[in-house]
């Protein structure tokens, strides 16, 4: 069984809260932080959507992401970061939804009252949305799409946006114009 190996990365001023499941492995990381595969196109997604540049905080040589850079701009924007699963098995040696075995959810109501401006959520891939969308009690939406509910009297919006994975079959200029929509709205 594995523990999540990062704290949650909960900027006072978050306004968007984003949740993959489990990170990968750590001998498949570029850094300590969220998403930290380099095949993995969330920071790529992030560079083209506030940056018009895939490669803003890719460190293409070392093959790593400036995660300081990453972290600050993550603070200054009010986007927190965390997973949907505390604890897993991984019934393979992947990252993949498929082969983790939840043995812990997150506690999302928890996560969210510790952030009491967050008005969204994103999830980027098919277990986190299911994990999210059980505990909130709403139907998932279709990839791209939204559902709204309510926390203590306070509205939330879920997006559903496609993985990060390289393994899920969209280009890293697709996925970013999905996420694009989602952090106009929220966060530019």
């Amino acid at each position: 069984m594995e523990v999540h190996p990062f704290e949650p990365f909960l900027p006072d001023n978050a306004k968007l809260l984003m949740l993959g499941t489990f990170p990968p492995a750590e001998k498949r990381w570029a850094m300590k932080f969220f998403y930290p595969n380099f095949t993995n196109d969330m920071w790529r997604i992030f560079g083209l959507c506030f940056f018009g540049d895939k490669l803003h905080f890719v460190r293409q040589e070392e093959k790593t992401y400036d995660m300081d850079g990453i972290i600050a701009f993550l603070k200054e924007k009010g986007i927190a970061m965390y997973d949907t699963a505390t604890q897993v098995i991984r019934t393979k040696n992947t990252a993949s939804d498929k082969d983790l075995q939840v043995v812990k959810e997150t506690d999302l109501k928890e996560m969210l009252n510790l952030l009491p401006r967050c008005r969204a959520i994103i999830t980027a891939g098919q277990l986190s949305t299911t994990i999210a969308c059980r505990q909130f009690g709403v139907e998932e939406p279709a990839v791209g799409e939204s559902v709204e509910f309510t926390v203590d009297s306070r509205r939330i919006r879920l997006y559903r946006m496609p993985s990060s994975s390289r393994a899920y079959p969209l280009s890293v200029e697709k996925k970013a114009q999905a996420y694009q929509t989602v952090f106009d709205e929220i966060v530019k």
